[in-house]
């Protein structure tokens, strides 16, 4: 994987899967209820390890990626970070103008678990397996600081942003600032290259695109690179369609992942032709199996051959997703 990032085309793509530690493994189940809470399993360095090498013992994917959570930054920031049982995170107190200053330090030593995790699944990995770090981009993190919670339309911050952009411009410094010193942490405890997901970057119209999804993105990448020099990074803007092609023009990453709504066409055309694509199988598809799932594979792998790519979903993982159809999709891919 580490050759196709940089620049390498691989006669047999690598593939590995967002989420590909969850749920949907019984193995993952059992280390869970093990653990008790989410943010328990995130916090026990053997535990996070263990349901890391979970899914490359039972499938054997090109990538591991760390087992940890994007909302851990917040966390480190000072907020208050906790996971109801099937309603999702909650986040107090919300961010807003009276209180965004008290939310600008980030506390590295808060994560200590998880750069201890780091080392931990470096020894442990077959050294032919890419080790992947990550952070959620600041935009998404930041929807999540300023509601207290997901919401399906990000409202409100993107309304905080509208209203008093002095204000957000403020929580993105702080997490573009928390953001460098996490991966760089991540790096130095051992990844091979990291993931910034910005799931929620869609979203936005253009001009708040460019600033609190490209300017962000950048500044991130820059910064890592002046303490990594060379680092692998991956950006993953959900639902950013043809803004992707002035993302990739303007962020200097070394490949970009794309979501299942992404026209293959385009991809090749646009977006292939300056950087290395990531993705970007339907998650369904691995629920409907069968031809639905050969054909989505076979689309993918003739849009991108000849190329550097990586093959991946178009978004994480699905908790109801069967093991055959896992295991059917990397044959289809392999060729096996």
């Amino acid at each position: 994987m580490l050759d196709v990032l940089s620049g390498k085309t691989a006669t047999v793509p690598p593939v590995w899967m967002m989420r590909q530690a969850g749920r949907y493994l019984p193995e993952y189940r059992a280390t869970r209820e093990q653990a008790g809470s989410f943010l328990d399993l995130c916090f026990s360095p053997k535990l996070a390890a263990e349901v890391t090498f979970q899914p490359i013992r039972r499938f054997g994917f090109d990538a591991a990626i760390l087992f940890s959570d994007i909302l851990v930054v917040p966390h480190a920031l000072g907020q208050t970070v906790s996971f109801a049982a099937g309603e999702g995170p909650r986040l107090a107190p919300v961010v807003n103008a009276e209180n965004v200053d008290r939310f600008g330090t980030f506390d590295l030593g808060k994560l200590d678990a998880v750069i201890e995790a780091v080392g931990l699944i470096k020894a442990g990995l077959p050294p032919e397996v890419t080790f992947l770090g990550f952070c959620g981009a600041p935009w998404t993190v930041a929807t999540y600081m300023v509601a207290g919670e997901g919401t399906p339309d990000q409202a409100p911050a993107r309304t905080l942003a509208y209203r008093d952009p002095a204000t957000f411009q403020k929580l993105m410094d702080a997490l573009v600032e928390a953001s460098i010193t996490y991966l760089v942490a991540q790096f130095r405890a051992g990844v091979d290259a990291v993931q910034l997901f910005d799931t929620w970057g869609g979203i936005l119209p253009p001009l708040e695109f460019d600033r609190w999804v490209i300017a962000p993105a950048k500044k991130i990448v820059d910064g890592v690179r002046s303490q990594v020099p060379g680092a692998k990074i991956i950006a993953f803007p959900r639902g950013a369609g043809t803004q992707l092609e002035r993302f990739v023009g303007e962020v200097p990453v070394d490949a970009v992942g794309l979501d299942w709504t992404m026209d293959l066409k385009f991809a090749r055309e646009r977006i292939q032709s300056k950087v290395v694509v990531q993705g970007n199988l339907d998650p369904l598809l691995l629920i409907a199996g069968g031809e639905a799932l050969d054909r989505g594979v076979d689309a993918i792998l003739e849009a991108f051959s000849g190329r550097p790519f990586v093959f991946n979903l178009g978004h994480g993982i699905t908790p109801d997703a069967p093991i055959a159809n896992v295991e059917r999709m990397l044959k289809r891919v392999r060729g096996a």
